[in-house]
């Protein structure tokens, strides 16, 4: 049994395949992943701009698009839809086996909509109606106008995965978002059952920012809490989501069909070659998560990671270590918001670069037509 199997298997944990690109299908690369044990498939604008920017896998169908009149941006949204359908296609029969459990392929709306509420919302709504396939989770970030977005795509009884979620106080709102959106499509008489949400928790970011302001700092107390925050704080986390889901809110949507949110950890790559290259997967192994996982981590995790059931063990210190992390001045709020910041920045970035890239072809291809992003 590989690694990847017993986290499922022996602890009910799904590992995701964090990464998304064309030769993955022809290559045959995500069939043996699946059988290898991967559950789902999550993707961002850097992964597809890298995938297709990278490679020369996608110049002819793009070719075609633009000498058909497509815009570079509307080329663009075809490429990366291609791609979603076929990993949809290969992932439906284990949607269907687990009773949509597992079986996800999650892409992101259009990041320069981050700050509008309203346009998220009809984003959101256009990718599940272009696509209409039961095991699509369309990401929405978690910045404070995607909150009430999330919770309108839920009402309307679309599947999201929630991403970009870096602090706890964050995280509360996500999960109330998702549980009153629940109760609203209830209310009119929804079913519960066809919506499907993971909450992308984010982890090794979380280190890097808070490792550099410790760094700042200098004492020993603040240099001695390097590199254990991120962990500590998925932790915490773990234990809010387990007390969101129980109780009698939850039970009333339970019996009504609603399935729990689950946490998704997220940036799960080791930032700093200071730490082992397998902790942000061996310290949050648990039941009813999910751990996505590009290609190298997943590799040394088969080679030396170790599979035990960990997120439940030592909370309590993880709380404690949390309060010292705040008690030699980091606000964890404050870290939560750059970090947000930061990733919305970073997937504009990658949109941008990527339409220069293609709109380079496009002038080629289509000497006459201007930029029409």
């Amino acid at each position: 049994m590989t690694k990847l199997r017993a986290l499922y298997d022996e602890h009910g944990q799904s590992p995701w395949l964090d990464n998304l690109k064309r030769s993955y299908f022809t290559g045959g690369k995500l069939g043996r992943l699946l059988v290898a044990g991967i559950r789902g498939v999550t993707a961002n604008p850097t992964i597809v701009a890298n995938a297709i920017v990278g490679s020369t896998d996608y110049d002819r169908e793009y070719e075609t698009a633009i000498r058909s009149g497509s815009t570079v941006k509307d080329a663009y949204w075809h490429l990366a839809v291609s791609d979603v359908r076929t990993a949809l296609g290969m992932l439906r029969p284990l949607f269907d086996h687990s009773r949509g459990a597992d079986g996800f392929v999650s892409v992101e709306i259009d990041p320069a909509l981050a700050a509008d509420t309203a346009g998220t919302i009809q984003a959101a709504r256009e990718l599940h109606r272009r696509i209409n396939e039961p095991n699509l989770l369309v990401k929405i970030p978690a910045t404070t106008e995607g909150v009430p977005a999330i919770r309108s795509t839920i009402a309307a009884g679309r599947s999201v995965n929630v991403t970009l979620i870096f602090s706890l106080e964050r995280y509360r709102q996500v999960m109330e978002a998702y549980l009153s959106g629940l109760e609203e499509l209830l209310a009119k008489g929804g079913d519960p059952s066809a919506v499907h949400s993971v909450a992308s928790f984010f982890v090794s970011r979380v280190d890097t920012e808070i490792d550099r302001r410790l760094e700042a700092i200098g004492s020993d107390q603040a240099l001695d809490l390097r590199g254990r925050a991120a962990i500590a704080q998925a932790k915490v986390a773990y234990r809010l989501y387990r007390a969101a889901f129980s109780g009698q809110r939850w039970k009333v949507l339970a019996a009504g069909g609603g399935r729990v949110q689950r946490p998704l950890w997220a940036s799960t790559s080791t930032k700093n070659e200071r730490y082992p290259d397998t902790m942000y997967v061996d310290s949050l192994i648990g039941p009813e998560t999910i751990n996505t996982l590009p290609e190298k981590t997943i590799e040394a995790f088969e080679d030396h990671g170790l599979v035990s059931r960990t997120i439940d063990e030592d909370v309590d210190e993880a709380a404690d270590i949390l309060e010292r992390v705040a008690a030699v001045g980091i606000d964890l709020d404050d870290v939560g918001r750059t970090l947000e910041v930061d990733g919305v920045a970073r997937f504009r970035k990658s949109i941008g670069e990527l339409l220069a890239s293609l709109e380079a072809k496009a002038t080629v291809l289509r000497p006459q037509t201007s930029f029409k992003p």
